[in-house]
């Protein structure tokens, strides 16, 4: 489940638990995306930071279920599973229409993005994907596109900035082995108007 050596909840040293107890589910469980940190407690530290910010800010203008649908796609085009099931639950739970979520998942399989969504939802996947597999040709013509179907210059951060998040955290979990055993699908911090709580709800 890890290549790594990782210490769970139990065995942390008092720096390390204080950290887990910021970002802890039910019954001390730590999300093995967030136990990989720690023999680096401040990289987990960093990671929840970014995290928090970048998708569960209140600050953010772009609808959360949009930012978890551009999570998974992104996921889903580095073949990482782990986030893939974690993100579709929370994706899922906050489009509250579980028909429409496999549609999209469908859509995503299918490559029919273009059917599924209008032209502006639909362009922050062209500029997910070309971030992802295709970095060297970006250009400024592709955030030319973005705004010219209505996205500001802040939402246009917002896309960038959560497609950048997913490419970093696919890599840490596909680069170390990192699976889903024990893991509680779906757990996320709630209160997006204080970036400092981290607690999985």
């Amino acid at each position: 489940m890890f290549w790594i050596k990782v210490i769970d909840y139990e065995k942390a040293d008092a720096k390390l638990k204080r950290i887990y107890n910021k970002v802890k589910g039910p019954d001390n469980n730590i999300d093995n995306v967030l136990l990989i940190h720690s023999l680096r407690p401040h990289s987990l530290t960093g990671h929840m930071t970014l995290y928090k910010n970048v998708l569960h800010n209140s600050n953010n203008t772009i609808p959360k279920w949009y930012l978890e649908a551009l999570g998974v796609y992104t996921s889903i085009l580095n073949f990482c599973e782990y986030c893939v099931k974690h993100h579709f639950s929370g994706f899922k739970r906050l489009l509250n229409n579980d028909a429409k979520a496999d549609q999209f998942i469908e859509a995503v399989k299918n490559d029919t993005l273009s059917t599924f969504f209008d032209t502006k939802l639909f362009q922050g996947f062209v500029y997910a994907k070309k971030l992802t597999l295709d970095l060297e040709n970006i250009n400024k013509n592709d955030v030319t596109n973005l705004k010219k179907v209505g996205y500001t210059d802040g939402e246009v951060l917002e896309i960038n900035q959560v497609v950048s998040y997913f490419n970093y955290v696919n890599r840490t979990v596909v680069g170390l082995g990192v699976g889903l055993k024990g893991d509680i699908i779906g757990l996320s911090p709630n209160n997006s108007d204080d970036p400092n709580q981290w607690n999985h709800q």
